[in-house]
């Protein structure tokens, strides 16, 4: 591999740079990033359901359960998302850094 290219390894400790950096006060990497976003999106998703399931109390309609397992399903589809881009991007990171 030429070393024109930074190494991937190189890229996921570069400090991210962004218009929330200064609100956040964050100096972690683009990799931390990703984890964080995924973790917001996560929390997101668990709080309506949490809103949702509360709804629920005395409001055992068809629809709302129905909405309540759409969204259910929501959160097992990004948890499963989450955990195999983290875990690809990690596993690349960490090939790189071998052949580097």
């Amino acid at each position: 591999m030429s070393n024109v290219y930074p190494s991937l390894a190189s890229l996921a400790a570069t400090p991210m740079t962004s218009q929330n950096e200064s609100k956040k006060n964050n100096t972690g990497s683009w990799f931390e990033a990703m984890a964080n976003a995924w973790g917001a999106a996560l929390d997101r998703q668990a709080f309506t359901i949490d809103g949702l399931s509360r709804e629920l109390e005395g409001n055992d309609t068809p629809s709302a359960i129905t909405t309540l397992t759409a969204e259910s399903m929501k959160m097992g589809f990004l948890s499963n998302s989450s955990h195999t881009s983290i875990a690809a991007v990690g596993e690349a990171l960490s090939t790189m850094a071998r052949k580097s």
